[in-house]
């Protein structure tokens, strides 16, 4: 495996792999690696000849008060783990290398960019599609490979790909979840074990519509009062959202004739998970 840390570097390495017509595949990340990282990484080798990884912790899709200074950072190790994956090249630049001196450019979808979790962290989004273009840019993958649990990201990378006309092909991987339900996420490792047993709230509310849209209840009032009620349990839980939008659009769905994405985000202490479901799919 290799380490690259340059624009440069990481642009020659990828030609030289995607030679001889081999497919190259691309799982960005932010580091701190878990399960459900390696899960892309697995999805990337099984449907790429060649598969990089990039590791960088985006200052521009933090805001002023979040938790990008520490942020979980373990290069070192992230990089084993890659490397026991088959991963053949890890791109890992520096804030400077990403972000030149006097960087004024951006790529924002419009619209999708304010919901969910883009309402919530003005900004968030903007931050995600400019980094993300212009890892597209320098590696050129062939496909891309992203996490469902981060669905509103998917959905708007999915907007930018097709409006800019990137050639790349953007492949979803399931939600990785530990035995109890809990989504796997970096920022677990925040959680003290009090907050650990309340973060599961999350999941809890999201199998109670599941249930309930299983039983034939479609109406999304009655799912969302019916998630609201899970919270209500939780005095070390604060929802930010509970929604049930097009998974597409991201916009509110009233009732769900067809596929929906029920997405939540809460602050379990301080720390800020987001867990969803499809229903209808």
């Amino acid at each position: 495996m290799k380490l690259v840390r340059t624009i440069e570097e990481v642009r020659a390495a990828c030609r030289a792999a995607r030679s001889r017509d081999r497919q190259l595949g691309l799982v960005p990340t932010m580091g701190a690696l878990h399960d459900g990282h390696l899960s892309l990484v697995r999805a990337a080798r099984a449907k790429s000849d060649v598969v990089a990884a990039s590791i960088f912790v985006n200052p521009t899709q933090f805001g002023p008060s979040e938790d990008f200074a520490k942020y979980p950072r373990s290069l070192e190790d992230d990089c084993a783990l890659l490397e026991q994956e088959g991963v053949e090249l890890v791109f890992a630049p520096s804030v400077e290398e990403m972000y030149p001196k006097g960087n004024v450019t951006w790529v924002l979808v419009d619209g999708l960019s304010d919901r969910l979790c883009g309402r919530s962290r003005p900004g968030h989004f903007r931050g995600v599609t400019t980094v993300v273009s212009k890892l597209f840019h320098i590696v050129e993958p062939d496909l891309a490979f992203f996490g469902q649990k981060d669905a509103a990201q998917v959905a708007i990378i999915r907007r930018m790909v097709r409006d800019l006309n990137l050639p790349v092909a953007i492949e979803v991987c399931p939600i990785v979840r530990e035995t109890d339900g809990l989504a796997l996420s970096s920022r677990n490792a925040y959680l003290n074990p009090e907050d650990r047993k309340s973060a599961l709230v999350l999941y809890r509310s999201l199998a109670r519509v599941q249930k309930l849209f299983d039983g034939g209840e479609h109406d999304s009032g009655t799912l969302m009062a019916a998630a609201s009620r899970e919270f209500a349990s939780e005095a070390r839980v604060q929802l930010d959202y509970f929604e049930i939008v097009d998974p597409d659009t991201l916009e509110p769905e009233p009732a769900i004739p067809k596929p929906a994405l029920v997405a939540v985000a809460a602050f379990v202490g301080k720390t800020r998970l987001i867990d969803n479901i499809l229903l209808g799919g």
